[in-house]
């Protein structure tokens, strides 16, 4: 008798769910009659207001907590899918996010000039010389800031920033350099670090007392540094300058955590090789230009954007990429500088400017986000 109540039951709800699929059906439809309002009017698709009444009014429609808390999901759900509809009819109708990127078939990299930060030796130099070769004429500054500066005013025509590391992660300050600067992502470098303990020619590890170098690299080395309880650790704007400190002081009892290239340079004695913690230690650095331009055949793609601090408002701008099939490599946040609890997003996504269903995503990105920016399709 049971089984029979329970495929009763299940009838009834095979039932239940035809008649919900079909009505869905229809409220798609009606959808894409707003839509085409919209862009007979230039009205925007994201009205928060409208979609906020909407959720209350039918979580006054059912008792409990629960069911209030399911049926606000539900049409969240729901609205978030009719949102990316409309979107999608709206790029289909000419109407695509705004954008100042131009294609080309390849960047210029014979003959420019290239703008990195620190000295000779430092991995951001060894990053440049990875990707331009020696074709290109090298010069270095004195912090990441100065690098953007160097290309915003055009003395420079590109600059080589660390932005990630697979053992520290992002590069913090470098994104906020995004967004300071009108400078665009038109490539990216892999390079291996592979740290080294360096000190004097008649040096011994037993003789240091005080180890300089840059905050990341000195982050990719704690197990080996802090295993050596009695060394203090000094922060350097740069590897290769704590190598060059290291040389010009003259102070047995000092070393640098840098590159061999680094040491070899500045005559400086390999106390212990690969200090780093993670013996497959990788930085990737980006190449920025004025010239928001990409390469035809790019395939990923950077953006920041920032969102109201309320429930829902990330997992919603996200969806834009879900719906149209798009690929999250990376997510990383950052506080809104004088807004409190309030963060700006950076993400990377897998796509090109030239594909539907980016324009389709970014559309929605654009009008659903607040200071949405293309950092760069490379």
């Amino acid at each position: 008798m049971k089984n029979l109540d329970l495929q009763e039951i299940r009838k009834q709800l095979d039932g239940i769910d035809q008649e919900m699929v079909a009505l869905f059906e229809k409220r798609m439809e009606l959808c894409r009659e707003v839509a085409e309002f919209k862009i007979g009017t230039g009205k925007p698709v994201y009205d928060g207001e409208r979609e906020q009444q909407k959720i209350d009014s039918v979580t006054g429609m059912v008792e409990g907590e629960f069911l209030k808390q399911a049926v606000r999901e539900l049409f969240t759900q729901m609205m978030t899918i009719s949102r990316n509809y409309q979107y999608k009819q709206m790029a289909e109708n000419g109407l695509k996010a705004n954008h100042s990127f131009q294609p080309v078939k390849n960047l210029k990299l014979n003959g420019v000039r290239v703008v990195y930060q620190g000295v000779e030796g430092a991995y951001s130099h060894g990053a440049a010389l990875n990707y331009f070769g020696n074709e290109a004429s090298l010069y270095h500054v004195s912090t990441w800031e100065d690098a953007m500066k160097e290309v915003e005013l055009g003395n420079a025509d590109y600059a080589v920033l660390p932005i990630e590391n697979s053992s520290a992660g992002a590069v913090t300050d470098n994104y906020d350099l995004l967004m300071k600067y009108e400078n665009y992502i038109v490539a990216e470098t892999f390079l291996t670090v592979n740290h080294a303990l360096l000190g004097l020619p008649g040096a011994e590890e037993k003789d240091i007392r005080t180890v300089f170098s840059h905050p990341q690299a000195l982050m990719q080395c704690q197990e080996f540094l802090n295993s050596n309880r009695s060394w203090k650790q000094i922060s350097v704007e740069n590897t290769a300058v704590a190598a060059k400190k290291v040389i010009l002081e003259g102070d047995l009892s000092q070393a640098a955590v840098a590159s061999e290239t680094a040491g070899e340079l500045y005559g400086l004695k390999v106390l212990r090789t690969q200090v780093n913690t993670n013996k497959n230690n990788t930085t990737r650095f980006i190449i920025l230009s004025r010239e928001a331009v990409y390469q035809e055949e790019a395939g990923k793609i950077s953006l920041s954007f920032e969102l109201p601090h309320k429930s829902g408002s990330l997992y919603n701008i996200l969806s834009n990429f879900i719906y149209n099939g798009v690929n999250m490599f990376m997510i990383e946040s950052r506080p809104v500088p004088g807004r409190n609890w309030e963060y700006r997003f950076f993400v990377d996504i897998e796509g090109n400017l030239s594909h539907a269903s980016i324009q389709n995503a970014l559309k929605g990105i654009s009008e659903e986000g607040r200071n949405v920016r293309i950092l760069g399709n490379y």
